[in-house]
């Protein structure tokens, strides 16, 4: 949630970033609502403090008391009413503001004006036409999309036999790869509440992509950072413990409404996954926000060299950003058989847009109460990453080698033809 008061002073600069992120919002309603609802208040003050006189009358003159109470009763009941309505209208339009990007973000209507920052490792030469993970998973006999659209739907998959146990092994890899670097690590809920999904902004914009569960209040997440950002809802962190870091670890699910006929093949984009996500909770400093907004990138840019992964890093634009960054760099890894890089990560400094509406704050050092800056990286996600594992790491012979670092956690060091 963006603040009404910097709106107020400069609704312009708000104007700019929902153009630029291709929004629609009505600023100017906005505004001529909030001057209505404060010329309302100020009327119910007054009127409140004028009832109050005449609860004084009402001792010497009770008759004349009583009907003019009656009066202004149903005077303040009719501003009550007026202002329900009009603070209704209010908050649904201030919950479709997106942020501000900050200035060395790149203005463009999407991925075409996306700023390549570095490219990272050499693209395997691959003299014959590369197998793709599909393929892979099939001679290896550790992926099974056929029988899993029977059992699943669409979209659903088997990992077996050596690809499971890379899949769960990757994933404990990385968990114990942030936790020696301070992140705390906790296991996420996949169900929340709708409050989580509108302070983290899956809501209102996200919405049709979530899966809502048959009871009054539930929805399944597609991200760690749904739960563990709103962890600290409604309460306040004493400044000496920020910042906090974790590593969070969920199943995570998608309707994947919006990339319908894309991808329908294979595991890049499935209805229900795993993530490791990095969470940071800090000072309302960009200073610090940036700092640790880097730290976060050596992370998964250290996982993914630990993989042996060619990867690139990409600085997101206006329009392919989203609505609550104010910077966002996407991390995309080389895969074969698409013959172009995959986005694997996405980095993203939220600052006090997500802190704002789930009301985390702490104490500064001045005794006053300021709105946390929240940040997250994906770590992980698979079984996507396998994609890039299977295939960049094949060999002439068919099978898979895995890479050093991670042969100690899955206890193999390659993958073959059963």
């Amino acid at each position: 949630m963006i603040s009404l008061d910097l709106l107020r002073t400069n609704p312009d600069a708000y104007k700019l970033a929902a153009k630029n992120k291709n929004r629609e919002v009505d600023i100017d309603r906005i505004l001529e609502l909030d001057a209505k609802v404060k010329d309302l208040n100020l009327q119910e003050q007054a009127l409140r403090t004028e009832r109050n006189k005449f609860a004084e009358l009402g001792k010497t003159n009770p008759q004349d008391a009583r009907a003019k109470g009656k009066e202004l009763k149903d005077k303040l009941k009719q501003i009550e009413d007026q202002l329900g309505i009009w603070n209704l209208e209010l908050g649904t339009l201030l919950s479709f503001v997106p942020n501000i990007p900050l200035p060395e973000v790149p203005v463009g209507k999407d991925e075409s004006s996306n700023v390549e920052i570095k490219k990272v490792g050499q693209v395997p030469d691959m003299t014959k036409t590369p197998k793709d993970h599909l393929a892979l998973g099939k001679d290896l006999n550790i992926i099974d999309t056929e029988r899993g659209t029977k059992v699943s739907g669409f979209r659903g998959y088997f990992l077996k036999n050596e690809g499971a146990v890379l899949h769960i092994g990757i994933l404990m890899y990385v968990m114990q790869k942030l936790m020696k670097k301070g992140y705390s690590p906790i296991i996420a809920p996949s169900i929340a509440k709708s409050f989580a999904f509108f302070g983290t902004a899956q809501f209102p914009w996200g919405e049709p992509e979530v899966y809502k569960l048959n009871t009054e209040d539930a929805y399944l997440s597609g991200t760690a950072e749904v739960p563990v950002t709103s962890y600290y809802a409604n309460e306040v962190i004493d400044e000496k413990d920020l910042p906090k870091k974790f590593v969070a670890f969920s199943p995570c699910f998608r309707k994947e409404i919006g990339s319908y006929g894309k991808d329908t093949k294979g595991l890049y984009r499935v209805h229900e996954f795993f993530k490791i996500e990095q969470v940071i909770l800090c000072k309302n400093n960009l200073d610090d926000a940036k700092r640790l907004h880097e730290e976060l990138q050596a992370n998964c840019e250290e996982i993914l060299s630990d993989f042996e992964l060619p990867y690139r890093v990409v600085l997101m634009c206006t329009g392919d950003m989203g609505e609550p960054q104010i910077i966002k760099y996407d991390t995309e890894t080389w895969m074969p058989s698409r013959k172009a890089y995959g986005e694997t990560m996405s980095n993203s400094i939220m600052g006090d847009f997500q802190t704002r509406r789930l009301n985390i704050r702490y104490k500064n050092k001045d005794g006053k109460l300021e709105f946390c800056y929240s940040l997250n990286n994906t770590a992980l996600a698979s079984p996507r990453i396998l994609i890039a594992l299977l295939e960049n790491h094949q060999q002439a012979d068919g099978s898979v080698v895995i890479p050093e670092k991670i042969r100690p956690i899955c206890g193999f060091d390659s993958i073959k033809r059963h």
